[in-house]
């Protein structure tokens, strides 16, 4: 059984991952802002009233959890909001910026002590990250922040390998949530997290820093 600390657990995604989890007999830590009833039924370990955009508020997650061990850091968290180029709406693009990149970046920096070697890190970006994938423009916070996020578990794939800590940079796919409007061409978070989960699996230290789709095709920088 290992223990596994998710951000962003409230809803979609993330809750998906607890619930998956949970059932399987792992160890959960939900992090959230607020707790969603759905999440507070599943019976797993909250920690609410986290900002991770805020560097004393993921001083005081940390100061929670104490020395307790993390086998698996999967930072979820993550926002959109449309900003086109006739509406270039430079506070939304540093809000994006703040939780998709630095937020995740922070709590990881903050857990490093947390983790061992064969600790496993997850850091959930978006093919809108992808260059080389971007064919219609716009969305310029979501693409601009997601493709910092990239990079940055890039660096920590490098710089976290001597210490036997493997890094996964992940897509989840299309996936009907709140985020997307519930879209009606997208797949379920049961689906989408059964991939995320079986790519998890697969890291190790010799395919670390991987942006992979959960379907398991490995993304274009």
């Amino acid at each position: 059984m290992a223990t596994y600390l998710i951000t962003g657990a409230n809803r979609g995604i993330g809750y998906e991952y607890c619930r998956q989890l949970q059932a399987r007999g792992e160890t959960v830590i939900a992090v959230c802002r607020t707790a969603s009833e759905e999440l507070r039924q599943l019976g797993i370990q909250l920690e609410e009233g986290i900002d991770i955009t805020s560097d004393a508020s993921v001083a005081d997650l940390r100061t929670r959890l104490a020395d307790r061990a993390i086998d698996v850091l999967i930072n979820n968290a993550g926002i959109i909001k449309r900003v086109t180029l006739e509406d270039l709406n430079f506070d939304s693009i540093r809000e994006q910026f703040e939780v998709n990149a630095l937020g995740s970046l922070r709590v990881t920096h903050a857990f490093l002590p947390n983790l061992k070697a064969g600790s496993r890190i997850v850091l959930m970006t978006s093919r809108m990250g992808s260059i080389a994938d971007n064919t219609s423009g716009s969305s310029y916070g979501y693409r601009m922040s997601k493709v910092a996020l990239s990079m940055a578990g890039k660096s920590l794939a490098h710089d976290l390998k001597p210490r036997g800590i493997a890094v996964a940079i992940l897509h989840p796919g299309l996936v009907q949530t709140r985020m997307t409007n519930f879209t009606t061409g997208g797949i379920t978070p049961e689906e989408s997290v059964k991939g995320l989960l079986t790519r998890l699996n697969e890291l190790t230290l010799e395919n670390t820093g991987t942006f992979w789709h959960a379907n398991g095709e490995v993304l274009p920088w």
